[in-house]
């Protein structure tokens, strides 16, 4: 049988296979509503610096109220890297090559990104952004009540506690794979 026939014959009987192949695709819409998400989050850090300039030209803001203002930019930050991770990283993963190798931009990450790596990163960067929101939460501390506080502490354990989890689970199978 001809290389052609078989490729013919392949195709006619495989079309179900090929769909769903295809069916990643579906994912694209969401990866540019995150895109779209990401710029919504330029523009309230954009809104966040400018209300900071004017407090600190009108000399009334407080230390507290600086550093509270400044973790909230540190927030929108490291969000916004969260969202660069799942939208290059879940793309790269889930969608379509990105084919940026040798690219001089190309996220040092992305060369060895899979759904495990994109796992443990985005249980870090979480990580991240709840440490920042516990921080805003024990400065400002005076106006929250215990229950808040302790919540918002056992909420950030679960998320360190599952990232552990996350990052040993992703340990096992790599190793698993290296041994066979």
């Amino acid at each position: 049988m001809t290389e052609d026939k078989q490729t013919f014959i392949d195709k006619k009987l495989r079309p179900l296979p090929r769909w769903i192949f295809m069916s990643r695709w579906l994912q694209a819409p969401l990866y540019l509503g995150l895109i779209v998400a990401q710029g919504v989050y330029v523009w309230q850090f954009w809104i966040e610096l400018v209300h900071l300039i004017s407090m600190m030209a009108d000399k009334s803001m407080t230390e507290t109220a600086l550093m509270l203002v400044v973790l909230g930019l540190i927030d929108v930050v490291m969000i916004s890297n969260l969202l660069v991770m799942v939208i290059v990283g879940g793309w790269e993963t889930f969608v379509s090559r990105l084919e940026l190798e040798n690219h001089p931009d190309q996220p040092e990450w992305l060369s060895h990104v899979n759904a495990g790596v994109l796992k443990v990163k985005l249980a870090t960067a979480i990580i991240g952004i709840s440490s920042i929101h516990l921080l805003k939460t024990f400065i400002n501390a005076a106006s929250y009540d215990e229950k808040t506080l302790m919540w918002q502490t056992l909420i950030h354990i679960t998320f360190v506690l599952s990232a552990v989890a996350i990052a040993y689970t992703e340990k096992l199978v790599t190793s698993a794979h290296k041994q066979h």
